[in-house]
């Protein structure tokens, strides 16, 4: 998921972008609905855990890409403004009411405890607002690779504001944040479409291998090592393991992602609305017992699944729906500020003399990628289901 990406004015939109972005989304939410079928197939586990291993990472490391031109100025702090906060209260509020009268749920509302797929948006108004402290240090990677990993082996941070994903997760906004246009181009070249194939065909092997003897909570990032029985050495050991393997998978996605303009590619503009809107259909699914039916458990259940939540995710981000609920997801809220002339500001060293290209502060904000996952699962309190699922609220 990144915002602000639609360039300078007069810029044409890079399909590629808009393809990774779309692509990347439909991973969300194939990944949330195959949740409630992982315990009972071992190939849908499989497909579920390589998934996880890399979504998230994508949506947080495009979203630091495309956050270059967050510099602090008061045009930014709109769009911090009206891009996250907002949406986050709105849709905050709008799943605290779904739970409670499609769920039975009775979980308080708490802005605090971010429901589901919300916990993006106030994760990356945290780390936008980092961007000055990231820019300014030598060596910021490294930095962010030693919070990640002191926060994997702390417990006593807890789950208030989802302060564990957002540490976690941190490295791959720092490296998005850092990384040179033109070290993503070389992804795209034919070299690197060969080296990502056995790295993609491995992965789902790997996991179908491996997954019956690991913990699947290290991919959700949101609790620490001694929360799922490991201890903080194995923390802090396992922190850039995950890291590297993660940021491996995410190249090889990146490297086969089509960079012409196809016809799903004008979705990459909303994946914000289909990112936010999905768990609605997810976790009504839920609620209604839809995954109730005997077929599900046979192999024609997941595949229909899968089908149906491209379809759904694919639906979201058309321009009907981008239309209809833009009050929502970006609002207008020009009122609510003083005319640009009248904000006092001293013109700080710019990302462009930097050689970094900015971002217009009026652009939507667009999942990536992210689901994320979810870029992920809800996050928070958990539903119906097994202990190892990725936390959920209500």
């Amino acid at each position: 998921m990144s915002g602000n990406d639609k360039g300078s004015p007069g810029t044409p939109r890079d399909p590629y972008f808009d393809n990774v972005k779309f692509l990347a989304v439909v991973l969300v939410a194939c990944g949330h609905a195959w949740e409630p079928l992982v315990d009972g197939s071992r190939a849908v586990a499989a497909a579920y855990e390589t998934v996880y291993a890399f979504h998230m990472p994508l949506f947080v490391l495009v979203s630091g890409y495309f956050s270059r031109g967050q510099d602090g100025s008061p045009r930014r702090a709109r769009g911090l403004i009206t891009g996250l906060a907002v949406p986050y209260l709105v849709f905050e509020t709008a799943y605290t009411l779904f739970g409670r009268h499609a769920g039975d749920n009775a979980s308080p509302f708490s802005l605090l405890d971010p429901w589901g797929v919300t916990w993006f948006l106030l994760a990356l108004f945290v780390w936008r607002l980092s961007v000055p402290l990231w820019t300014v240090l030598r060596h910021p990677l490294p930095v962010a690779l030693a919070v990640a990993a002191l926060a994997t082996a702390t417990p006593d941070i807890g789950n208030d504001l989802e302060l564990q994903r957002v540490l976690q997760l941190l490295p791959f906004f720092v490296l998005g944040l850092t990384c040179a246009p033109e070290r993503l181009r070389l992804l795209r070249r034919r070299e690197a479409r060969i080296l990502a194939a056995p790295v993609l065909l491995a992965a789902p092997v790997a996991a179908y291998l491996l997954g019956p003897h690991t913990d699947r909570r290290w991919l959700y990032r949101s609790t620490a090592a001694q929360e799922i029985g490991y201890s903080g050495t194995t923390g802090l050991l396992a922190a850039p393991v995950l890291f590297c393997c993660s940021l491996l998978l995410a190249a090889a996605f990146l490297a086969w992602v089509p960079g012409r303009r196809l016809w799903w590619t004008v979705l990459g503009a909303g994946t914000l609305y289909g990112y936010l809107l999905h768990a609605f259909a997810t976790q009504g699914a839920r609620y209604g017992g839809w995954y109730e039916p005997a077929w599900l458990s046979t192999p024609a259940g997941p595949v229909a699944v899968t089908l149906a939540a491209a379809a759904g995710m694919a639906l979201l981000c058309t321009p009907p729906v981008r239309r209809a609920l833009r009050w929502a997801v970006e609002p207008r809220l020009a009122p609510l500020f003083r005319p640009a002339g009248s904000v006092p500001s001293r013109a700080p060293r710019s990302v462009e003399s930097r050689g970094l290209a900015p971002t217009p502060a009026h652009a939507p904000l667009t999942v990536v990628g992210c689901t994320t996952v979810g870029c992920t699962s809800p996050a928070g309190h958990r539903p119906p289901g097994g202990h190892d699922e990725e936390p959920q609220r209500r």
